[in-house]
């Protein structure tokens, strides 16, 4: 028979779980954002002012981990581990060594504080609290606006003991599940919206995509044509529909592109299922502006008040849905066949907003010019959107950027979307030092930025290319390379819908110690100067000194003469601007980061400089944009002789069920129990 007595010291154990439960419901746990980064782990967390609050919902009965990691591996990540056992909550600060076998060690600097830990039949619980920079510049992982990789764990069992020496953790390694890249700053609240007549919703999903076998990836391509919107519509948000939450792991990212025109093709294409994107490349050319972006760890997008995105059948009738997946794990244990129907969910209205929004794309032609040569931990690429551009189209008061995305392939390291204006260098409008080439959503900007007619925008993109051996190139496929970066505004403007730049063909010949090209010679040959003249391009690109001469191929690109791109949505150039030769500007005024403790001189900080935990610069990845090239017809063939065969094959190529009304029964439920034991 059970004892009716507890111990002071067993109640003492009790009463913060009590607490912590009641402290729940007071709260109700009101989150701005919440992710399931897979179907047994929620995150959810708040921020406010220079602190960030997270929950951890687990379902297992035994230990959890929530860390932060600048590449994705475990290796210098900060993580804090916590479980509960016997009703005693127990909670870590720790990190990953660089050298480290898989376990984290106990830090000494214990920087985030425990709110709330528990367990109920089916999950583990807790809450906490840190700093966004901690200061701890050696074991802590600052959180600013830069993309971060969560890293998470948990497993069935406790550490026994509460003890905290290595070796104590049972199976790190087993508990290690995946790291999800994400910003944890910039990011809309997703508040709920009320749907009546004038708001309603529209789902877009998958058919029965076969997820793939194996750690093979598939690209997706559904399309579907919107004529019911016979007068102007505004949407007003989107969030991702995950048919079930098993299939998460296996969706990268849903990208869904407005189409220009209608043509045979997509009225075919709309009547199928869908097919992979490698069957529809054609198709995806003529789609070539991005609606909608959502991303693993992403909640969808709302739009300001001010702002709709317009849907009218007359003006687009046709989108591309692309959706990428990821197959299992080797050493996953199922491998039963699995179907997707997955999809976005658009939420529109017939009450306009005051405005359009509108997507630029500024940032490099995606074009065999750009160049980036191996071996180079830093290439710096640079896509112009001039001043005469900027002049002619934006009105007169100018265009306000909401939110961006940033685009690099494999090699991007580093984004920001600068502004000048007048020879000034304003704060950068978007800024990330950590890109994920694979992440890419909207990044929601604090305040909106005021671009005026005449301010030039600069996509900066740096690469890290200390992975090859050979040079890189611009381009469209997943083994070129990229950088772009889109800016939904408004009010929307027709006149100008990317604007890009792509260095001169005299200042790439240039770049790479050619004085002349050898007229009507196929495939393209140099005439000067004398050493090299017969040698052809493609040889010229494989086999220059790229480690003797990439700073002075560096400096010439980045002052010598470009074209400036600058198209409307109808694929046309503005007038006036096809036939310019235009330069970097010449700077009276350049911005400068502000240092803070995580980067001054501690081992927290990165080589290209820091950025402080408020920052007010962004980021962000993808799309397949095509513009025509003003290329004439030897350029064209210098195209194929620069991207030849050699060039190409080198290339890298729970929710929680945890409801108010349940916790209240829980909590009166141990309430009960241990007045029983005390009577």
């Amino acid at each position: 028979m059970c004892s009716t007595k507890v111990s002071t010291a067993g109640l003492a154990r009790l009463l913060p779980i009590v607490v912590g439960l009641l402290s729940t419901v007071a709260a109700a746990a009101h989150w701005d954002h919440a992710v399931d980064l897979d179907e047994n782990y929620r995150l959810l967390w708040s921020i406010t002012g220079q602190d960030i609050t997270f929950e951890v919902q687990a379902r297992t009965q035994g230990y959890v981990g929530l860390g932060f990691s600048t590449d994705g591996t475990i290796y210098g990540a900060d993580i804090v581990i916590g479980w509960v056992d016997n009703g005693q909550v127990h909670f870590q600060d720790r990190h990953f060594k660089m050298n480290s076998n898989g376990e984290p060690h106990v830090d000494p600097s214990q920087d985030y504080i425990l709110l709330l830990g528990y367990q109920n039949a089916t999950h583990t619980v807790l809450r906490f609290r840190r700093k966004l920079d901690t200061c701890d510049t050696v074991q802590d992982v600052p959180i600013t606006n830069d993309t971060i990789r969560i890293i998470y764990m948990y497993h069935s069992r406790d550490p026994k003991n509460g003890a905290q020496g290595i070796g104590t953790l049972p199976d790190p390694t087993e508990a290690f599940k995946d790291s999800v890249p994400i910003f944890l700053t910039q990011r809309v609240n997703q508040v709920p919206i009320e749907l009546d007549s004038r708001t309603r919703t529209l789902e877009l999903r998958n058919k029965d995509v076969p997820i793939p076998q194996s750690d093979e990836n598939l690209r997706w391509c559904t399309t579907f044509k919107l004529d019911q919107f016979v007068r102007k519509h505004h949407m007003i948000r989107y969030e991702p529909i995950i048919e079930k939450r098993s299939n998460i792991p296996h969706l990268k990212h849903i990208v869904l592109y407005e189409c220009q025109g209608s043509t045979p093709e997509l009225e075919i294409m709309s009547r199928e299922f869908g097919r992979s994107c490698i069957q529809a490349e054609k198709e995806l050319l003529t789609c070539n502006s991005i609606v909608a972006a959502w991303s693993r760890g992403s909640e969808g997008f709302t739009y300001p008040l001010e702002a709709g995105y317009a849907l009218d059948s007359y003006q687009a009738r046709f989108y591309m849905m692309e959706t990428h997946y990821t197959g299992f794990q080797s050493n996953s244990v199922d491998l039963t066949p699995r179907v997707d129907n997955s999809g976005l969910r658009l939420y529109y209205t017939t009450t306009l907003r005051r405005h359009d929004a509108g997507v630029l794309s500024v940032g490099i032609q995606p074009n065999w010019r750009h160049i980036i040569p191996p071996g180079q931990e830093q290439v710096l690429s640079e896509g112009h959107c001039i001043e005469e551009c900027t002049q002619r189209a934006f009105p007169r008061p100018g265009i306000n950027i909401f939110a961006v995305m940033m685009q690099t392939n494999h090699m991007g390291k580093q984004i920001s979307l600068r502004q000048v204006r007048q020879r000034e260098e304003l704060t950068p409008i978007a800024h990330d030092t950590n890109v994920d080439a694979n992440y890419q959503e909207f990044r929601r900007l604090h305040t909106p930025v005021k671009a005026l007619p005449g301010d030039r925008l600069i996509a900066e993109c740096t690469y890290d290319s200390t992975g090859r051996k050979t040079i890189a190139l611009g381009g469209y496929t997943s083994r070129d390379e990229t950088c772009l970066v889109l800016t939904l505004y408004y009010p929307r403007q027709k006149e100008l819908t990317s604007c890009h730049s792509i260095p001169s063909l005299p200042t790439v010949l240039h770049a790479v110690g050619i004085n002349e090209l050898a007229a009507g010679t196929n495939p393209i040959r140099i005439s000067s100067p004398p050493e090299i003249a017969g040698m052809t391009l493609e040889e010229r690109l494989l086999s220059y000194d790229w480690r003797v001469n990439f700073n002075a191929f560096q400096n010439v690109i980045r002052k010598g003469a470009f074209k400036p791109l600058c198209w409307s949505a109808r694929n046309t150039p503005i007038p006036g601007t096809d036939n310019i030769d235009a330069y970097a500007p010449n700077l009276t005024k350049f911005w400068r980061p502000i240092p803070t403790c995580s980067f001054n001189g501690g081992h927290g900080g990165t080589s290209a400089g820091g950025y402080n935990s408020v920052n007010r610069y962004v980021t962000e990845r993808d799309t397949n944009l095509d513009w025509p090239l003003v290329e004439d017809e030897q350029n064209n063939v210098i195209e194929g002789a620069a991207r030849s065969k050699s060039i190409r094959s080198s290339a890298a190529s729970t929710s929680l069920a945890t409801g108010l009304a349940a916790v209240s029964r829980l909590i009166l439920f141990v309430i009960f129990i241990n007045t029983v034991r005390l009577l």
